[in-house]
């Protein structure tokens, strides 16, 4: 295996974002993720999430890309959670949202999924790291060419939830 150290933070919702993770399912739903990222030699640092969609921070290894291990994911709990006799069809919406991290990033990142709920309650929950989408929501291509590469920066930091400085 190669040397890697790749963060992702990915969120992903429920079908029509209807609150479907109810307290009774979250232990199941969030043991059957973590048990399938090991399978796929993921780590996971961080899961949680709301009544209508699940946060993660992970590490995914390079021999697979980031869209087969969510929808590897998503396809085999939404499967699991069937095969347990609700009295409804747990069923994930399409597409998902994923953001990386650096390492800098990464004790940020783990203490906003781990606060997910707190969040939520709170309505302290920063919309941008909520957001998922089914379409490629993707940076603008502006069509530069090498000899024209501006220096990207954002806004704001969005893990900048405490009032500390920037990274």
């Amino acid at each position: 295996m190669p040397f890697w150290r790749s963060y992702y933070h990915i969120v992903w919702a429920t079908k029509n974002r209807e609150a479907l993770i109810q307290p009774e399912l979250e232990p199941r739903l969030f043991a059957y993720i973590v048990r399938k990222a090991a399978e796929l030699d993921a780590y996971i640092y961080a899961l949680n999430g709301w009544f209508d969609h699940v946060h993660l921070v992970t590490s995914i290894p390079p021999k697979i890309a980031v869209s087969h291990f969510v929808k590897d994911i998503k396809g085999s709990s939404s499967h699991d959670l069937n095969l347990q006799g609700l009295e409804y069809r747990f069923a994930w919406q399409r597409g998902y949202g994923v953001l990386t991290l650096g390492q800098t990033q990464l004790a940020r990142a783990i203490a906003y999924v781990n606060e997910q709920k707190q969040h939520h309650r709170a309505e302290t929950a920063i919309p941008w790291l909520e957001h998922c989408s089914e379409i490629n929501e993707g940076p603008e291509d502006h069509g530069l060419t090498r000899s024209h590469v501006p220096a990207l920066k954002e806004e704001a930091p969005v893990y900048n939830i405490l009032g500390d400085p920037a990274f």
